[in-house]
């Protein structure tokens, strides 16, 4: 398993919410781009970053976003606010390793059967499309979190692997932002119901403690935004444990 750090980008800033309520803001004092400095200087390749106003339909931040993540070297997994197939495409063309699809692959019945023929018929597709499940207390949540999906959490990842989609980032709304460790029981229940999907945890890591029981349950990686900006976790452990993760494989 291993650790991705994640950057949130609302207005052009670098923030975390709690519990994804866009009225409960912490503003961090650094820009994306030298977070990506920090964490490329310090040995990580890999970065989570989401377009928090893309996530609610206001796509402002996407022509400086896509100018920075064209220019960094780094492996990018990114989400918020893709809702055509097209915009998978061009991201994936122009080199974000992966996109992550939330809201249009619940609201529309097409999408993800149209995503699985045209991009999952390219190339590796559970490499490239990461699907969002965003859960408050088993309900999958969308639009920011600020709507809810009728649709059962199991039910769901059943539809997603019967068309070829098999890396999952599930974040547990209820343990967002707070530091108060992960959704453990969310994502074992997850995985004793397909325990070979690609698991990537989200919400709550406070500490290296927290990194060890998601690896104990087999997450494949885990996104950690708050503890390293407030000093719980620093770059360098990151580094460790990922170098060790890539040994130990």
């Amino acid at each position: 398993m291993y650790i991705i750090p994640a950057i949130d980008i609302l207005n052009k800033k670098v923030v975390r919410l709690r519990e994804g309520d866009y009225q409960q803001v912490t503003e961090y004092d650094v820009s994306l781009e030298e977070m990506i400095e920090k964490y490329q200087s310090n040995g990580t390749n890999f970065i989570h970053i989401i377009d928090l106003n893309g996530a609610k339909n206001d796509f402002s931040n996407q022509e400086y976003l896509f100018n920075v993540i064209h220019k960094t070297d780094m492996k990018v997994q990114y989400g918020g606010g893709i809702r055509s197939i097209e915009k998978v495409k061009e991201l994936i063309d122009s080199g974000v390793h992966r996109v992550i699809v939330g809201t249009q692959a619940l609201t529309n019945p097409s999408f993800l059967p149209e995503l699985s023929r045209e991009v999952c018929g390219r190339d590796k597709c559970s490499d490239q499309v990461v699907i969002a499940i965003d859960v408050l207390d088993e309900v999958i949540k969308y639009s920011g979190w600020m709507e809810s999906s009728p649709i059962k959490l199991k039910d769901y990842v059943d539809k997603c692997l019967q068309l070829g989609f098999f890396r999952f980032l599930c974040t547990d709304i209820n343990k967002d932002g707070k530091l108060g460790g992960a959704g453990i029981d969310l994502y074992r229940k997850l995985l004793d119901h397909s325990p070979f999907i690609k698991l990537i945890a989200s919400g709550g890591v406070s500490s290296m403690a927290d990194v060890e029981q998601l690896s104990h349950i087999k997450v494949e990686s885990c996104v950690v935004g708050k503890a390293i900006y407030e000093g719980h976790i620093t770059v360098e452990e990151v580094k460790e444990w990922n170098l060790s993760s890539l040994i130990s494989i």
